[in-house]
């Protein structure tokens, strides 16, 4: 036994809370059960695309781009074809899991000088946009590894926007508090505005432009939106609203595949987005904490949460350090980063008793036996009193999508605009937002992630799928920038360690660490450990006396994480999704 492992231990005596009877416990939503194909997403309509295509003998990656699509329709606040995606798909066939990088670069006139001259990267409007990458991700996705053409994948997703559909209470939320934004633009308020203020819960929106570009795109492939009419509409847009981007930065755009990068938690093979994602820091926590005794600490108990904290705090550091795109800084060690010489030598930085205060220094994989550099460490703190709402921060400003089919090929999907509507502007002609994605770019050009033309940022979407045992496994994901990993791996382990249902997983409380650089221009550090109401007093005392700052949210659940899981002796498909927005999961 570790000193570690003995210094927890005694940390656990003091302050483990009574353990949960997962059991018995009952859950918000039932977990659903199915065996020929499920979807998961963040709206119905969005599910029950994807749901019809599975069932026109479609397979999970016909789907999954279906679903997609879909969902640019119905959550225009998170994801559209003005985003990015990240596509990680297992297929059954070959036992290969696949990755697919439909993520774009800032245009060739962005610079560091140029954006300092302005003051900085701007929120929202035409310097915050960087070129589209997600139509070429689908498309790329569907050609290698679908069975049905574009135009019938797109459809459900044409005859949505073209003919309507009535906005939810969540979507009707998200327009009134981007409404300042969205008001300043007119192409933006022609659509989602109504007598000058924002759709309402109940009305319908049609967007008969958005149907028109996916309807090219469905019949003319990629090429429509970055070479062709809809890239004209887009560059002519920007170029009268002040922006950068043109039509020779649209027509330089190419969506790849690459490696996925994975590592072996407890016998269960994990798989995640290579740089430029964030997908490292999943990875390299699970590896932190696979050296401790997670059931015995107990569920959601102070050494538990500390742990899972501080295990988070060291991958963050990790990859402030040294994630960025790939063909930009110098050879990223990733296969060092996840190495388990070099968790161990994290681990070891972790102090049982005390948090680190702020963000901690990063370490030296390529030399994981040397000693960290010292950190320090929070004096202990008191609870707060207030109790903060739930709010955009707590689940993401992002979607997920999980697609599973009759011979249990897997599809896991993130796509974004980054904030809420993304840049804010609708391209007026083509219908659809655009991102505003350089908002993660450093002005700092000794960072990674530092801002260069035709550079890709460091993306926080990383979609995960896992194998045991060789076989298909679950696939799950969740909206939330820097949340992304920390709910992932909280959701992980409430399956793997604690033994609880997908649904129970979703639903358990969870914690937040903001003591690191922010993914957001200026890339603050709060230094806050964003913690759920639910929580029982003395986890919450527990957790300050040990230095931690706490937040105290009225949230629920694992962020917004969606899961499809495959029961590993009956091949059973089970899934979830987290009580955030608009999510449904459908099986058939």
């Amino acid at each position: 036994m570790t000193n570690g492992v003995r210094l927890f231990t005694a940390a656990v005596v003091l302050l483990l809370p009574a353990r949960l009877s997962h059991a018995q416990s009952s859950t918000w939503r039932p977990v659903v059960m199915s065996d020929h194909g499920m979807v998961a997403s963040g709206h119905p309509l969005a599910s029950e695309a994807g749901l019809r295509i599975l069932k026109a003998g479609g397979n999970a990656v016909d789907a999954a781009i279906a679903t997609w699509a879909v969902q640019g329709v119905t959550e225009p606040m998170m994801t559209g074809l003005g985003g990015d995606m990240f596509v990680m798909i297992y297929l059954a066939k070959t036992h290969e899991v696949k990755f697919i990088n439909g993520t774009g670069f800032a245009p060739l006139a962005a610079t560091i000088d140029l954006y300092k001259a302005k003051g900085g990267i701007p929120e929202n409007g035409p310097l915050s946009i960087s070129v589209p990458g997600a139509v070429g991700g689908a498309e790329l996705a569907l050609r290698k590894y679908g069975t049905k053409s574009l135009t019938d994948v797109l459809a459900p997703a044409v005859e949505l926007a073209g003919e309507g559909f009535p906005v939810t209470e969540h979507l009707a939320n998200s327009l009134h508090s981007s409404e300042n934004m969205l008001s300043k633009f007119p192409s933006t308020t022609e659509i989602w505005f109504r007598e000058s203020k924002p759709l309402r819960m109940g009305d319908r929106v049609v967007q008969k432009d958005l149907a028109a570009t996916l309807r090219a795109i469905g019949q003319q492939g990629s090429t429509a939106f970055y070479r062709g009419a809809i890239a004209k509409a887009t560059a002519a847009y920007l170029k009268a609203n002040g922006g950068l981007i043109d039509e020779a930065d649209l027509a330089a755009y190419q969506a790849f595949e690459d490696e996925p990068v994975k590592i072996n938690y407890r016998g269960i093979d994990v798989y995640e987005c290579p740089p430029n994602s964030q997908g490292i820091v999943m990875l390299e926590a699970l590896n932190i904490l696979e050296g401790f005794n997670l059931r015995y600490m107990g569920h959601n108990s102070a050494p538990y949460l500390h742990l899972v904290t501080e295990a988070l705090k060291l991958s963050f550091a990790d990859r402030n350090k040294f994630i960025g795109d790939p063909k930009f800084v110098p050879p990223i060690p990733v296969h060092e980063l996840l190495s388990k010489e070099y968790a161990a030598s994290r681990r070891g930085a972790i102090d049982p008793v005390h948090a680190i205060e702020g963000e901690p220094a990063p370490g030296d994989p390529r030399r994981p036996s040397s000693v960290s550099a010292g950190h320090a460490y929070a004096a202990p703190r008191t609870v707060p009193s207030a109790v903060g709402p739930a709010g955009v921060d707590t689940f993401g400003l992002t979607t997920y999508l999980a697609v599973v089919d009759q011979d249990r090929n897997m599809v896991s999907i993130t796509s974004s605009l980054l904030s809420l509507f993304g840049s804010g502007m609708v391209v007026e002609h083509a219908g659809y937002f655009l991102n505003n994605r350089m908002d993660y770019f450093y002005l700092d050009p000794a960072k990674a992630n530092s801002l260069a033309p035709r550079k890709r940022t460091r993306q926080t979407i990383n979609p995960a799928l896992s194998l045991k045992d060789d076989k298909p496994y679950m696939a799950f994901g969740t909206p939330g920038a820097d949340t992304q990993p920390q709910t992932q791996l909280q959701f992980f382990l409430n399956v793997v360690d604690f033994g609880m249902n997908v649904q129970q997983a979703l639903e358990a409380p969870a914690i937040i660490s903001s003591s690191f650089e922010s993914s957001y221009y200026p890339h603050a550090i709060a230094g806050k450990l964003m913690a759920p109401a639910a929580l029982p007093k003395s986890v919450l005392e527990g957790l300050a006396a040990l230095g931690h700052n706490l937040d105290i949210r009225d949230v629920k659940g694992v962020g917004a994480v969606k899961a499809i899981m495959i029961h590993p002796q009956t091949n059973v498909l089970m899934g979830g999704v987290s009580p955030s927005g608009d999510s449904y999961v459908m099986g058939w």
